[in-house]
């Protein structure tokens, strides 16, 4: 038996082939495999990001 997909909000669990969580009534990821591929993508971009945003101001910011 195959999981369902988890909600992102609530977290809760849902039976396979649902559109909406049925704790909290949020529209359902449609995999969850892509979700959490996503999820992933976006938190390096910004760790990126977050890095070149530190690196720029090292360069930008007068020394005393």
């Amino acid at each position: 038996m195959s999981a369902g997909p988890v909600c992102l909000y609530c977290q809760g669990s849902n039976p396979p082939g649902q559109t909406s969580c049925r704790h909290c009534g949020m529209p359902l990821p449609a995999t969850a495999a892509h979700a959490e591929q996503r999820r992933l993508r976006r938190f390096t971009g910004f760790c990126i990001g977050l890095t070149l945003f530190c690196v720029a101001m090292f360069f930008w910011l007068p020394r005393s």
